[in-house]
């Protein structure tokens, strides 16, 4: 059985695809989702690809991904990045590693985007290259040890 990447998605991202394309891109989640599981099999990993506006569900989804034994969570909070010491706390309290997504470059839009709780904890972080950004993350986590 291959080993499980949580990718957890927070609020709006839903919108993908028509949501401010110029900012995210025209590739709509379940377009990620596509790309993620087919290199996932590439690297003989199974993902589990999930979204939520509610901040907690990703906290229940993180103690899901340590109590199941992820190697990983490719998590793109959106805009609870900025604003979630839930997801921090949860990040912290779990062994799993957390690999911090965002299709933008946050640090070249509004400074409140600038800091990150996520990031605080997170294992590592890939942002700004849309869509790539998931699969670069991915091969991260492929490679931890």
């Amino acid at each position: 059985m291959a080993d499980t990447v949580y990718v957890l998605n927070g609020p709006n991202l839903n919108l993908l695809g028509t949501r401010e394309p110029e900012i995210y891109g025209a590739d709509t989640l379940d377009d990620i989702a596509g790309m993620l599981e087919d290199r996932a099999r590439e690297l003989d990993l199974e993902v589990e690809v999930r979204q939520s506006n509610h901040e907690g569900h990703l906290v229940d989804w993180l103690h899901e991904a340590q109590a199941e034994g992820a190697r990983a969570v490719l998590l793109n909070a959106a805009a609870f990045t900025h604003t979630s010491v839930a997801l921090l706390d949860a990040i912290k309290a779990i062994g799993v590693p957390v690999i911090e997504v965002h299709l933008s470059n946050p640090h070249r839009r509004e400074e409140f985007r600038h800091k990150s709780y996520v990031g605080m904890a997170a294992h590592g972080t890939v942002a700004g290259f849309g869509a790539q950004s998931y699969l670069l993350a991915l091969e991260a986590a492929a490679r931890l040890p």
